[in-house]
This record gives structure tokens, sequence and C-alpha cells, in this order.
């Protein structure tokens, strides 16, 4: 009977150890417990039956994914709640991605592409719509962890994608990764060729082929496939030789790339930094007109600024090109914005008062970082560019980019994050409130407090950017919804009794410049609806 105990114990412990390690071998969240039954996100399962995931090689990897829809709830418990929709069900080839992002993060972020079988049995990839997202084979599952608000990125997605030729696609979700709850995700597109997305041509070898169609990224040096032959520059036009801007080729993949091809966009990247570092770098015949489309990087710019994002122009910084027959221009795609908006401690990424294109003097402390290419500085040297800047921004700034537009969307992707509890088991699985996480500059007590930031955080930066673009709110638009209205009498009247700070808005309370705000500016506002 004791061997017998013994035998028994003996194999509870090794399952019991098996369990463990199964658990511990693809990164789980710090509580590997929390229970979901149901949501109003996606539900996305993933198996890899405790095979480890890596950050280089694709393995095998089953996924299945529940969406109702139509805002119905989802169940985690496909038994007792039969006849849910089967948004996609199959084999994935899956893989983590990113680089601080995954480096830095608990949390890891995946790339996945679906196939038609197992890897091992010569597995295809195919085309699949998720979400309600355009059929594609390649995808990405983002993983907010520094970003304890989890809507950076797809925020900026959506207040950018009226301005843009193409913006990628994200929806919340949760995941389960070997029947672990590992907590919201970002289901999202890849900026890539795809027909529904970049819609990039395979080029050819010669002629017009050969121009086009390449997706390119000023990036780290961890895959370089060109070096500038020009060296990034401080705010006062002085090179720092002993630093270098790097280009990857991401379409087509440089491992399938012709030498003709490669010669080709080595070349135009020349050509286009021989322009920009040349007197006559303006002129519209000669100039950097016939290599890049001025709008696009206008709006590329605008969303990196408004955000303040402290990767931004140096680090997955895309742009591709088309045939020369098809206006070949170079053009600016957005991508990773979850250290924007104030989230960062370091190289000035909290601060609401400065251009991150003039950041190379901070990035220079920093031994071996990535710089911003030469040509921004040389585009925000340009009047025209400039005006056009200052045209685009007061577009925007009446259109979605309004103060009440940009707090609706916010609350509308909390209350997402909220209604049915996601982001409260996303943070049981991730504890984060009140501790530090790489590169938080702010540490919020919860989720409403980081929100409360990133707001306040907004609309310093709103009334920072209108002042150096020459944007002028309307006289008596306190609240800066493009309107002067009752609201903007109950501000000044809030302000009054001292229930509100005039400075968390950016329009002017002290309309009659008497040096305070009391019952006569209230008199001006009304003034201004009447005569309006």
């Amino acid at each position: 009977m004791k061997r017998l105990l013994l035998l028994l114990a003996v194999m509870v412990m090794a399952i019991l150890t098996q369990a463990a390690d199964l658990s511990s071998v693809n990164y789980p969240p710090d509580r590997i417990n929390v229970k979901l039954e149901q949501t109003n996100l996606p539900i996305v399962w993933m198996e890899v039956d405790g095979a480890r995931i890596d950050l280089h090689e694709r393995i095998t990897a089953r996924m299945k994914i529940i969406d109702n829809g139509d805002g119905r709830l989802n169940y985690a418990d496909t038994v007792a709640h039969p006849g849910q929709r089967i948004d996609y069900e199959g084999y994935i080839a899956l893989r983590y991605r990113g680089n601080s992002s995954f480096s830095t993060s608990a949390k890891k972020p995946y790339s996945f592409r679906p196939l038609d079988k197992p890897l091992e049995d010569g597995g295809e990839k195919v085309k699949v719509k998720i979400m309600g997202m355009s059929k594609d084979n390649n995808w990405a599952l983002l993983a907010p962890y520094s970003d304890k608000s989890m809507i950076r990125d797809l925020l900026t997605f959506e207040l950018s994608r009226p301005w843009m030729d193409y913006v990628p696609t994200g929806r919340f979700c949760e995941l389960f990764l070997d029947g672990i709850y590992y907590g919201v995700y970002i289901m999202t597109e890849v900026v890539s060729k795809g027909k529904r997305r970049l819609n990039l041509e395979d080029p050819g070898t010669a002629g017009d082929a050969v121009t086009g169609d390449y997706l390119v990224e000023v990036d780290r040096d961890d895959e370089v496939h060109y070096t500038s032959k020009y060296h990034p520059v401080d705010n006062a036009g002085n090179e720092f030789t002993d630093r270098y801007v790097y280009y990857q080729y991401k379409s087509p993949d440089y491992e399938e790339m012709t030498p003709e091809q490669i010669d080709y966009i080595n070349n135009r990247i020349d050509l286009m930094e021989d322009v920009f570092h040349s007197d006559d770098y303006k002129d519209h015949e000669t100039g950097y007109h016939q290599y890049i489309d001025p709008l696009s990087f206008v709006d590329f710019q605008l969303a990196q600024e408004f955000g303040h994002n402290v990767d931004a122009y140096r680090l997955s910084a895309k742009m591709y090109k088309r045939r020369d027959s098809m206006d070949g221009r170079f053009r600016m795609v957005l991508w990773d914005f979850n250290l924007a908006f104030g989230n960062t401690k370091y190289d000035n990424g909290w601060c609401t008062d400065s251009w991150m294109w003039q950041n190379n003097d901070v990035f220079y402390s920093r031994n071996g970082y990535n710089f911003v290419p030469f040509w921004w500085q040389k585009l925000n040297q340009d009047s025209e560019y400039t005006d056009l800047l200052k045209e685009r921004w007061s577009e925007y700034r009446n259109n979605n980019f309004r103060i009440d537009r940009i707090m609706a969307k916010i609350d509308s992707m909390v209350n997402v994050l909220t209604v049915q509890g996601a982001e409260a088991r996303n943070s049981k699985a991730w504890p984060r409130w009140g501790k530090y996480v790489w590169p938080n500059k702010y540490i919020a007590k919860d989720y409403k407090d980081e929100i409360s930031y990133m707001k306040d955080w907004i609309v310093q930066r709103l009334a920072w950017m209108d002042k150096e673009l020459e944007f002028t709110l309307l006289p008596g638009d306190i609240n800066g919804d493009g309107l002067v209205d009752v609201g903007d009498v109950n501000v000044i009247i809030n302000i009054i009794l001292e229930l509100n700070d005039a400075l968390s808005y950016p329009g002017k309370s002290d309309l009659n410049d008497d040096g305070k705000v009391d019952i006569s500016d209230v008199g001006e506002i009304i003034n201004i609806i009447f005569l309006s």
C-alpha cells in the first residue's frame, strides 16, 4: 500500500510539474487562473500544445475565433453556448513579433499567417477575413502592456484614417493560449502588399516594371538592406558623422529581390537624398517634389507629432513607392504608437511643447541610438511645406480632430474595453496599476486615472500645436469643440466656481482681457452666440 501511495504521489507530482512547465514556456501572465465567461470582444484561442513559440521561426499552431458580431456577447464555454459564430478556425504559422514591444514587455505580441494545413505537411498560407477586416494572409496580435490605456495605437489609426490613403484596421479581442487567459490583444492588419491593404504589384526587372512597387522602412540596424550615405543632423544642420540612417526592404522580401530591383531602389533612395541635400531642393521641377508626395508626408508628420511619438520618423517609419507610371513618389504609412501620448519618460517623450522631428539633439545623448533622417529637417525648412502643414492642421482641427470628437472617440474605445469587464480581466492577469512599467512617465493608480492623464495630455498638446501651426479657435470656443454655445457658458461658470481649471481647455477664457475670469466673460460669450 505504501508503495502504491508513493507511486501515485510521484505521478501526481509529475503531472503538476508538467503542467507548470507547459504554463511557463510562452511567457504566461502573472496570474494564469483568470476566468472569462462572456465578453463583448471576439475570443481568440491559440493552441501550440506546449511548444515553444519563437521570435524568428514560425511554428504550426491552431486558431479558433468566436465573434458573434452585431453587439452580441461571445461566450468562452462553447458547450453551454452552442451555435456561436466561428469567425476563423484552422492552422496558422505563428511566431512572436516586435522589437522593444517584445524585448521589454512581459506580454508578447504575435505575428501569424493562416495555413491550409500544418507547416510540417507543406502548409501554404491562405487569405482569410478576420473579425470583419478584409481578406489577407498576414496578421498581427498586438499586446498592449506599457500602454496601459490599451488604445494609443487604435486611437491614432482611427483619427488618421480619413486623411491617408491607407491606415491599418484593428479590433480588440481577448486571447487564450493553450487554455490560459492572456488578456486583451489587438487583432490588426499588417502594413503589407495585400490587395486590400497597400495593393502593391510585384516589381519587374526592367523598364517601368522595375520602378515599383516597393515597401521600404527606416528602422534599426538589426536587418540592414541599405545605409544612407548622408548622416543625420542636429537642429543647427550639423552632421552626426558617427551616426547613420538604415533602410530595410519589406516588399518584396529582400531575400526574393533580384539584383536589378535592389540596384533600382538603392539608387532611388540615393537620388531622393541627393536632391534633399542640394541647395535647390525646394525647386518644383528638380527638387524633392519629384520623389515624395508632400501631402502624404504632412499627414504622417501630423499623426506623429499629435501623439509626440518618441519613435517617430526613425523607427518603423514605413514608406511605399508605386511604379513611375502610377505616380511613383514615396508615400508614408502609419504604424506603432504604443509609446505616444505622453507614455515615455525618456527623450522628451512626455513633453507637450516640442517637435519630435527636432529631437536628434536629445537622441544623441543615447549611445547607438537611431536618428531622424536629415530630410525631415529639410522639409520643415521649406515654407511651402510648412504652409501645407498649417493648412492641413486647420482642416484636421475643424473636423475629427476637434477636441470633443477626440474625447468622444476615446470614451467609445474605453467603453468597449470596460462594458463587459475586458480591461478588468486584463488587469487581473497583468496587474500593473500603481506600478512602474518601462517606459511609463505617469504611473496611474487605475484605468480611469490613466485615461484622465491621457486626456489632459492631449488637451495640452493640442493647445501647443494650435499655437505653433497658427490655428485659432473661434473667439468664445472655450472647450474647443468648434462651436460657441451653451457648452462654453457652462465651462466659464465652472471656472468661476473653481470647479474647472481654465488651463485644461484650449480656448481663451478671459474674453475681455481684464486679467480674470468672471461673470463679464459669460456676457461676452452670450453676445458672441447671439451675434452669430
